[in-house]
């Protein structure tokens, strides 16, 4: 009876015991329901195995960091930006949990800035520990977390920006689960605005509609009654704001905001929905996408427009319908300044003297003026534009 039990007992070594599968890390707000802790968003960066680089680093020290998922080597490049205001924090859990969901060999790189805003997430603020609006930074740069996410838009050219927003209490107006918007500003290419409005309007809408939420044009204010719109109140042609500036800098632009009136799990689940139709978009439309994007970006002529928008015409003085040829700077101004220009990316030339000109047949066209040019709302510097180069 020993010597079978023995014999028994070597058997059962030999047959192949089925392995567990892993528990797939979770963030904070998973296991408990309130949002991810700071330690606890650090513990799931680990956890998750993915290429994590720290990009920044905010007035209080702490990191601003750079996900990514998918080949270094792909053609098509999507930016999660993740809770720029750190008083909306569903955005930010939805990034989280759907980095660790994708397929990590995608022919897609997807890039997340799972806190772009670290300081006010702790400090529960919409804008940065000194104050700063982050998205309202994206033109003049004082913030260092926008321009860490300058500076990732100049290195990985992203193909698509989705931007994860909240919009607070504004019944009885306000009254969707889910509010989306493409970019307004008028210097941004036919064909990347063509297909910002269509992401907005043909993949994200439905995709958040099919999951029983309810969803509209963020900035209209809707009458609740008859469902008509009242007035338009925000979304306008801002170049400072992401979702402009990524349209300028050639990529499709997407904001999505959720109602802070429904529950943390709703409102995070809604914005999952969101990231699903951005995918299913690069997915359907990766080849015009690329097309479009390298169209703009080869634009060297036409108008400038320092205001108006898609939907509100500009006045006669703020159309520029001969461009200079170029800006010059002081060498002064170029010595306060180049970083900023750098991060842009925008090139400049040595001029006798000292002093720099940049060109407008770049392909940082779009924004120049708006960066240089006296007539702009909110100029980084006031530029010389000169007729010839």
């Amino acid at each position: 009876m020993r010597g079978l039990i023995a014999l028994l007992a070597a058997v059962s070594l030999l047959v192949p015991v089925p392995a567990q599968a892993s528990e797939p890390p979770r963030t904070g707000f998973e296991k408990t329901g309130r949002w991810t802790t700071e330690a606890e968003e650090q513990a799931y960066l680990a956890a998750t195995g993915l290429p994590v680089a720290q990009i920044g680093t905010t007035a209080l020290g702490r990191p601003i960091q750079l996900v990514r998922v998918g080949s270094r080597s792909a053609r098509t490049v999507v930016l999660f930006i993740c809770s720029q205001h750190g008083d909306e924090p569903a955005g930010r859990e939805a990034c989280l949990i759907r980095m660790r969901s994708l397929p990590r060999n995608s022919s897609v790189a997807y890039l997340f800035v799972p806190n772009a805003n670290p300081d006010g997430r702790v400090a529960d603020t919409r804008g940065n520990s000194s104050g700063i609006d982050i998205n309202r930074d994206h033109l003049l740069l004082k913030s260092a977390e926008a321009r860490a996410m300058a500076a990732v838009i100049r290195d990985h050219r992203p193909d698509v920006i989705h931007d994860l927003h909240e919009f607070g209490p504004s019944a009885p107006y306000y009254v969707k689960d889910v509010l989306w918007l493409w970019p307004r500003n008028l210097n941004v290419a036919p064909g990347v605005h063509s297909l910002s409005e269509s992401l907005s309007r043909s993949y994200v809408r439905p995709s958040v509609e099919a999951a029983g939420r309810t969803s509209g044009v963020y900035g209209i204010y809707v009458d609740p009654v008859t469902g008509e719109p009242v007035r338009q109140v925000a979304g306008d042609h801002q170049e400072r704001i992401l979702r402009n500036t990524g349209g300028l800098k050639h990529g499709m632009g997407l904001l999505v905001e959720t109602n802070v009136d429904g529950a943390p799990a709703y409102r995070v689940d809604s914005h999952l929905k969101a990231l699903d139709g951005t995918q299913s978009f690069v997915r359907d439309r990766r080849a015009e996408i690329e097309a479009a994007n390298a169209a703009s970006r080869a634009v060297r002529s036409g108008p400038i427009y320092f205001g108006g928008a898609d939907n509100q015409p500009p006045a006669p003085g703020e159309v520029l319908t001969t461009p200079p040829c170029g800006y010059v700077l002081t060498g002064a101004q170029y010595r306060e300044f180049s970083d900023e220009l750098a991060l842009h990316g925008i090139k400049s030339q040595y001029l006798r003297g000292g002093d720099r000109i940049v060109p407008l047949k770049q392909e940082a066209r779009s924004i120049i003026p708006l960066l240089l040019d006296a007539r702009a709302a909110e100029p980084l510097l006031k530029a010389a534009p000169v007729a010839q180069c």
